[in-house]
């Protein structure tokens, strides 16, 4: 009979050893619409498979006889101590997930010392996040067509203290993401058949009850009609409302208007990156939007090195799209990024268990990370080097 691998059958937070483990409880805790608005990548996925598969082409190669007891996680990010290079990335509606999700994400974040983005889609006022979590808080910024909107949440986000905007470049032309859509009859409008799988959860939709009612997206409800802000349908709603004709002059204003750390995230190739350098960025997120947007798209992965050449030492290099593993941190880190941003990875933990799991999907990753820098001969961060790679 042929050998096979256990698979994991476990339901709580405390057996999961793994991103994929916080997935699998997350599959069956939350209902379809909510759980395949964070798994689906645009059109055939091409991109959203890349992304995990440009890890593997590139293999570890570690030094022996090193004493690593003493090593450590800590890093420097805009001249700022955190305990793990690692950033919560901005995603939006987390409330279909859990009705508290910003806010667990970002407590999370603020336990561990590590900066937490919050998404203009966010189903949590920014004032509100930052009054009742703390800690470095990040802003996300979509420009929408109404200009005025973008405006007004870059002197809101500047007023309760937040320490950096980013700027999301590469959402001008939202991706087609086919699973999702077909959850809806219409834009905002559930089919027969999710508002059954919705009946099925009922814990899911005693918490949306208990929080009194479906989430909504409260940071636009000052500028858009309410029937365009509720999170139930808001996946299809949102390709409505942002700009595409966003350009480097908008850069600009942004510079002039943000007192603090400005980002660019959705940059892929070296002559954007030295754009926004010599524009007055502070640093770029290398990013494909965790394939959900273009097709058949490079991974940042694969760009890292020949952007860390060009500008890695004039701004911060931050990456996402596809970490679920210690040893893609640590492959990042080795090829020029300051700190990696995570996305699905900590929603499976949100949607896994709210709050706690987002914890546990953190500690998981610093674990492996920090496993992984011992077996490499590392004792720090700083130690890590392209030198430690080898592609396949």
């Amino acid at each position: 009979m042929p050998w096979k691998r256990t698979a994991f059958t476990g339901g709580t937070l405390a057996q999961a050893l793994n991103i994929a483990d916080l997935r699998a409880i997350a599959r069956r805790r939350v209902p379809r619409f909510a759980f395949e608005y964070v798994e689906g990548g645009a059109e055939d996925e091409v991109t959203l498979r890349n992304n995990r598969e440009a890890f593997a082409r590139w293999r570890l190669l570690p030094g022996t006889l090193v004493d690593t007891t003493a090593r450590h996680l800590r890093a420097t990010l805009f001249g700022r101590p955190m305990d793990a290079p690692l950033v919560i990335a901005p995603t939006g509606l987390n409330g279909i997930l859990d009705p508290d999700g910003d806010v667990a994400l970002a407590r999370a974040a603020a336990r561990l010392n590590i900066p937490f983005t919050l998404s203009t889609f966010s189903t949590t006022r920014l004032e509100d996040v930052a009054a009742r979590a703390g800690g470095r808080l990040w802003m996300q910024l979509y420009v929408m067509r109404e200009r005025a909107g973008a405006r007004e949440l870059v002197r809101r986000a500047a007023a309760a203290g937040y320490e950096a905007l980013v700027f999301t470049s590469d959402a001008n032309v939202f991706g087609s993401r086919e699973w999702d859509r077909r959850n809806y009859r219409a834009p905002g409008r559930p089919t027969l058949a999710t508002l059954a799988d919705i009946v099925c959860h009922p814990r899911w939709l005693a918490a949306v009850a208990r929080a009194g009612g479906l989430p909504r997206l409260r940071n636009l409800e000052d500028h858009l009609p309410r029937a365009s802000t509720s999170a139930l349908g808001g996946s299809t709603l949102i390709p409505q409302l942002v700009d595409a004709s966003i350009r480097w002059e908008d850069l600009e204003w942004m510079r002039e208007a943000w007192p603090g750390k400005l980002l660019v995230k959705g940059i892929l190739n070296v002559a954007d990156a030295e754009r926004a350098a010599a524009l007055g960025c502070d640093g770029i997120v290398l990013s494909n939007h965790g394939g959900r947007q273009l097709d058949s798209c490079v991974a940042p992965i694969e760009m890292l090195p020949e952007i860390a050449r060009a500008v890695g030492n004039r701004m911060s290099l931050i990456i996402d799209s596809g970490f679920r593993r210690g040893t893609d941190i640590v492959k990042a880190i080795a090829l020029g990024a300051h700190a990696v941003m995570l996305g699905r990875a900590t929603l499976y933990g949100l949607a896994a268990g709210g709050e706690p799991g987002v914890d546990r999907a953190l500690r998981i990753l610093i674990s492996e990370t920090d496993r992984v820098l011992g077996q490499l001969g590392c004792r720090e961060i700083a130690e890590l080097h392209p030198r430690l790679l080898r592609e396949a």
